[in-house]
């Protein structure tokens, strides 16, 4: 209770404390009350290596990078949510709106744990939560970086680079990590047929909750071209629908950025680490491309 592992707790120390855990749905709760920021990132690993430094000269705001591995959508609302309630003139919202929006299905939450309490208004029930093993290990390894003996796993504005730097780029290993993915839906698409999409259902509720005057900028990633489906395959005819329904929810209220294309640079492999994660140098070119949407 005294190290707070979280930042959750309404009466502790005030230590120099850091997004410690690896699960971020347990380290990103504090930096979305932080009065550091007043702008958003939230998505999955798409989003990751998109860097505060770079966006926020373009924005002119103080962007914590908050996107999360494997987020699902309802996770990602509710992250906005508390940014919202803490952050009652914010300058930006970009969100990421890749397969965790534009899926088949809507989940709540993943196998990996997530912490309700964290995300309601009422930060008192945390204390009870001090009382589990997990948030005694947490709290050692807090406590292990406020006195310099550990690295956070993740920066003080919630970014960190996982993938290796560009200088280190391997063509062999991009090639087996290509070969390991798994194949999108390349069945050709039926005329007509309905694409559900479920988990847009979620977005319009969570855009109403951002106040009039913030830029909300919502993106659809650049992943590899073979991930967007062949034409007139089933998997580019979800993309296709689930573009036009989240330009239809934007409105007036966000800006669509479509970075989701068949182009040469997509088509180039030698763009990604995977084919959904890209090298630094083309997240710094998206960064660039959200600060001049308007």
């Amino acid at each position: 209770m005294l190290v707070d592992p979280w930042d959750a707790l309404p009466l502790s120390p005030p230590l120099p404390r850091v997004p410690i855990s690896g699960n971020a749905r347990f380290s990103f709760p504090a930096l979305a009350r932080s009065p550091r920021f007043d702008a958003i990132v939230l998505g999955t690993s798409t989003a990751r290596l998109l860097q505060p430094a770079q966006l926020g000269p373009a924005f002119g705001a103080r962007f914590a990078n908050m996107a999360m591995n494997s987020a699902t959508a309802w996770e990602q609302a509710q992250l906005l949510a508390v940014f919202l309630r803490a952050h009652p003139a914010p300058r930006a919202v970009v969100i990421d709106m890749d397969a965790a929006w534009c899926g088949g299905d809507a989940p709540e939450l993943t196998s990996r744990p997530f912490p309700r309490w964290m995300y309601r208004p009422d930060p008192w029930p945390g204390y009870r939560e001090m009382l589990t093993p997990f948030a005694v290990q947490e709290a050692a390894a807090q406590l292990a970086v406020v006195l310099g003996w550990k690295r956070p796993p993740y920066g003080l504005d919630g970014y960190t680079r996982f993938v290796p730097p560009d200088a280190e780029y391997d063509p062999a290993r991009v090639d087996a990590a290509f070969a390991r993915w798994a194949p999108v839906d390349d069945v050709p698409a039926v005329p007509g047929e309905p694409v559900p999409l479920p988990a847009l259902a979620r977005l319009a509720p969570a855009l109403d909750l951002a106040p009039p005057g913030v830029r909300v900028v919502l993106f659809f990633p650049p992943i590899s071209a073979g991930q967007q489906g062949a034409p007139g395959s089933r998997a580019a005819a979800r993309w296709a629908a689930c573009k036009h329904e989240v330009r239809v929810i934007a409105g007036n209220r966000a800006v669509v950025v479509d970075l989701l294309q068949r182009t040469a640079e997509t088509e180039d492999r030698t763009n990604y680490w995977d084919p959904l994660h890209v090298r630094e140098r083309v997240a710094a070119e998206t960064a660039r491309a959200l600060g001049a949407a308007r």
